[in-house]
């Protein structure tokens, strides 16, 4: 497993505004609280992270993790609206949960849910990969996984969006830190570079370096 390496990261937000997206959150919208999302997979199966990175892993917003459970299926980690976001190479899937929250699904291949479909939490997303839809690059199969706030639903639709210009400006936007968000149990750290950080077992405060293996316990 490795990081998506992207060129073309050198975007103004101006760009954003000429897709029809929002070049930053509306200070006066509402975002809920953090949802109690799990990991993206089932538990009490082996799981590899490469670490805590950005979205094009090198600069900007830490939203990303990357993940590889022993058997190799996503799930959904909460209920919500499935979107799959269209490229010349096929699609990605995003998540929309309550309160303004939605979560991202790079890489997978065998897509199992349709778009505006209703997902419950543990449903199959698919399976991880390497697929590149939108371009990028990616070793190892697993599926990038990534959290965003959407105050604003003009910015909802991301069909079309090189990779390039979602890892960047509309990172900048919407991305959120999974630094100090809790995902099933785990409580992830970013550390101070990219591809590194600790997930913390918060039932028996186990502490696994990343990049590393643990075994995703509830």
């Amino acid at each position: 497993m490795r990081k998506l390496h992207v060129r073309g990261a050198g975007l103004v937000a101006a760009a954003v505004l000429g897709l029809g997206l929002a070049a930053a959150p509306d200070a006066a919208a509402e975002v809920g609280p953090f949802p109690a999302l799990a990991l993206p997979f089932k538990a009490g199966q082996q799981v590899y992270s490469a670490g805590i990175h950005s979205d094009d892993g090198s600069t900007g917003v830490k939203n990303a993790l990357d993940l590889s459970p022993a058997d190799k299926t996503v799930r959904a980690p909460l209920a919500g609206t499935v979107h799959l976001q269209h490229c010349a190479g096929g699609d990605w899937v995003t998540i929309d949960h309550a309160g303004g929250w939605r979560t991202g699904y790079y890489h997978m291949e065998g897509i199992k849910v349709t778009d505006g479909e209703q997902v419950e939490a543990g449903d199959v997303l698919g399976s991880t990969g390497n697929a590149l839809p939108c371009g990028g690059s990616s070793t190892g199969a697993h599926v990038h996984f990534t959290l965003w706030t959407l105050p604003d639903e003009t910015a909802a639709n991301w069909s079309g969006l090189a990779y390039s210009q979602l890892s960047t400006t509309v990172a900048a936007a919407h991305g959120e830190p999974i630094d100090g968000k809790t995902l099933g149990g785990w409580l992830f750290t970013a550390g101070a570079d990219q591809y590194t950080g600790t997930a913390t077992h918060l039932a028996d405060r186990m502490v696994t370096q990343l990049p590393g293996h643990f075994r995703a316990k509830l």
